[in-house]
C-alpha cells in the first residue's frame, strides 16, 4: 500500500520537473493587517490557488507520472476527504488514466461535485476518511487497480515537497515556516526540502484539535497521521501544535475579510496558529494556506459566526407589546443608535409571554463589539427586557 522509505531531496527535484506545467508555482502575498495582528512580517503562500484548489495536485501528478504501462492500464484508486481525490482526478484525466475516488459519506458536496466532474467515479463510503481508506484498499486488492494513498508514500510526498523548493527560492529572508499537519505528507515533503536547502529556519507543524463534533477543518482531520510522515516530521519539526475550531474560524474569516483569499479549515490551520501566538519563534514568518475547497454552506457559517464573534453581528430577543407601532418604535430605536436590522422574528405561540405581548429576535448589523454594548445599552435604558444571543 504504501513505501516506507523517506524521499530525498533529488527526489523533490526531480519530482519539480515532473510536474512543470501541471502544477502551478503559487504566489505568495505579504499582508499588513496579518502582520500588525501578530507583531511580526506575516507572508502567505497561496496553495489555495493551486490547480483543483489544493497543494495535492503536486504529489498526484508525481506518482501518476511513474507508473508503468501496466499500471496505468489498471487505473487508480484513492481515498480521500476531498482534496486528494480532486487533484487524481484531475492528474487521471491529464495523464489519461482511469479514477475510482472513494470518499467519506458527509464529504463536502463542493469537493464531491469537482471530483466528478474531473472525470472520476466516486463511492461515498464510510462516516470518515479512515472507513474510506479501509474500503479503497479492498477495490484495490479486488480489481488490480493501483492504490494512490493520500500521504504514505514518498513518491506523494516528494511531489508536495516541491512546495519547500519554491519557499526557498519566493522567501530567502524568512526565518519560520508554519505548516498544516493532516496525514503529514504535506509538511514532511517541505520539510526535507527545506531541511536540506535552508537548514537553520524554523518549522512548526499545526493540527485541528479533535472534538466529538470533529472539525471544520476536515482537510487535515485524519484519525492517525501516517508512519513514515511522522517519522519524517518527529525528526525535522521544531515544534507541533494544536488549533480548535473557534481560531480556524477566526482566520478564515479574516484571510476573507482582509487578505480576499478563500480558505478552507486546513488551509487556515496555520494562520490560526499565527493569530493565537502558538507557533512561536520571532522575526518574519510565512503561513501556509495550503487549499481553498470549503463548502459554501459551511463558509456561510464560519463566516456568520466569525463576524458575530467579532462583534460584527448583534442577535437579541425582547418583549414588545402586541399592539401597533410598538415594532417601529422598537426599529427606530435600534436605527437611533446606527445598528442596520438584518432579520426580525415575532414569537408570540408556546412562550411564557403576557397575552398582550410578543417577543421579537433582532439580528443587527452593527461595527464592533463597543458598538453591540451600547446598542444593548440604549435598549436597556428604553426598558426593553434583553437576552444577548450572538
Amino acid at each position: 500500500m504504501a513505501t516506507t522509505t523517506r524521499p530525498t531531496l533529488t527526489d523533490i527535484e526531480q519530482a519539480r520537473e515532473r510536474i512543470a506545467g501541471y502544477a502551478r508555482v503559487t504566489p505568495v502575498y505579504g499582508s499588513d493587517s496579518l502582520s500588525r495582528r501578530v507583531g511580526r512580517r506575516v507572508a502567505l503562500k497561496a496553495e489555495n490557488l493551486q490547480r483543483t484548489g489544493a497543494f495535492k495536485v503536486r504529489g498526484a501528478v508525481n506518482k501518476l507520472s511513474t507508473l508503468a504501462a501496466e499500471q496505468r492500464a489498471a487505473g487508480v484508486i484513492v481515498a480521500s476527504a476531498g482534496n486528494h481525490g480532486q487533484a487524481v482526478a484531475w492528474a487521471a484525466r491529464e495523464l489519461g488514466i482511469s479514477a475510482t475516488v472513494f470518499m467519506p459519506q458527509d464529504a463536502p458536496m463542493a469537493k464531491v461535485d469537482a471530483t466528478r466532474n474531473y472525470g472520476a467515479a466516486t463511492v461515498l463510503a464510510g462516516a470518515g476518511f479512515d472507513e474510506a481508506l479501509v474500503e479503497a484498499l479492498a477495490r484495490a486488492e479486488e480489481t488490480g487497480a493501483t492504490f494512490v494513498h493520500a500521504f504514505e508514500d514518498e513518491t506523494v510526498i516528494a511531489g508536495q515537497g516541491t512546495i519547500g523548493l519554491e519557499l526557498v527560492d519566493e522567501l530567502p529572508e524568512v526565518g519560520t515556516f508554519v505548516l498544516p499537519v493532516g496525514g503529514g505528507g504535506l509538511a514532511a515533503g517541505i520539510a526535507i526540502a527545506l531541511r536540506a536547502r535552508r537548514p537553520g529556519v524554523r518549522i512548526v507543524g499545526v493540527q485541528a484539535g479533535k472534538t466529538g463534533r470533529g472539525t471544520i477543518a476536515d482537510g487535515i482531520a485524519v484519525k492517525h497521521p501516517g508512519e513514515l510522515t511522522m517519522a519524517i516530521l518527529e525528526e525535522l519539526l521544531d515544534d507541533l501544535v494544536h488549533v480548535e475550531d473557534e481560531e480556524i474560524c477566526e482566520a478564515i474569516t479574516l484571510l476573507l475579510e482582509r487578505a480576499k483569499l478563500v480558505v478552507e479549515g486546513a488551509g487556515a490551520a496555520s494562520v490560526a496558529a499565527l493569530l493565537t501566538g502558538k507557533a512561536g519563534g520571532d522575526g518574519e514568518v510565512c503561513a501556509l494556506l495550503s487549499g481553498g475547497n470549503i463548502d459554501p454552506t459551511l463558509l456561510i457559517s464560519v463566516m456568520r459566526h466569525g463576524l458575530t464573534v467579532a462583534g460584527r453581528y448583534l442577535v437579541v430577543r425582547t418583549r414588545i407589546a402586541d399592539s401597533p407601532g410598538a415594532l417601529v418604535e422598537l426599529l427606530e430605536l435600534v436605527a437611533a443608535e446606527r445598528g442596520n436590522v438584518v432579520s426580525v422574528e415575532h414569537h408570540r405561540e408556546g412562550m411564557a409571554l403576557h397575552v398582550g405581548e410578543t417577543e421579537v429576535e433582532l439580528t443587527v448589523v452593527t461595527r464592533n463589539d463597543d458598538h453591540c454594548s451600547e446598542l444593548c445599552a440604549a435598549l436597556d435604558q428604553r426598558g426593553y427586557p434583553l437576552e444577548r444571543l450572538g
